[in-house]
């Protein structure tokens, strides 16, 4: 995962503002398609460039999130819970969060920006707290535990 930021993070700004137009015109093709709105391709193009900010900062939160979830189940299963997967997953990506902006100001077009690194924290914490969520309810499952005394009993 951190490899795939990296390789998004090195892509120029044309490059990686071209990915996001098409990935934004896609959108708002579909959306017209399914409501049958019969929009023009100027208008879709419009549409395009008024979404594009913000599929950008999705894709940003994503990319995070599936980081976050990448470092933060790991180290649950070895035994790091609670507050202290929070912080120690949390410091890892958002650590790599800054690298990455960091990387991004030797890259033609970019530069960095504190209000990415918000952004990709929250995605951070969103996947620590579904990795910490999912995990706490699969160990404290009813139908597991009565599972585990049959088997002791036996």
């Amino acid at each position: 995962m951190m490899y795939l930021i990296y390789a998004f993070s090195a892509q120029t700004g044309e490059v990686s503002g071209n990915l996001s137009y098409e990935v934004s015109y896609q959108i708002v093709e579909i959306k017209n398609e399914v409501l049958n709105e019969g929009k023009t391709d100027h208008q879709l193009s419009s549409e395009a460039y008024g979404i594009q900010y913000y599929v950008r900062k999705c894709a940003h939160m994503t990319e995070y999130f599936l980081l976050a979830i990448a470092v933060s189940f790991p180290l649950y299963v070895y035994g790091v819970r609670g507050i202290w997967l929070m912080l120690l997953a949390g410091i890892l990506c958002v650590g790599f969060a800054g690298l990455d902006e960091y990387h991004q100001s030797f890259v033609a077009g970019r530069g960095p920006s504190v209000k990415d690194v918000g952004i990709d924290s929250i995605g951070v914490f969103v996947g620590i707290l579904l990795v910490q969520a999912f995990c706490w309810s699969a160990l404290h499952n009813p139908d597991a535990r009565s599972r585990r005394k049959r088997r002791r009993r036996r």
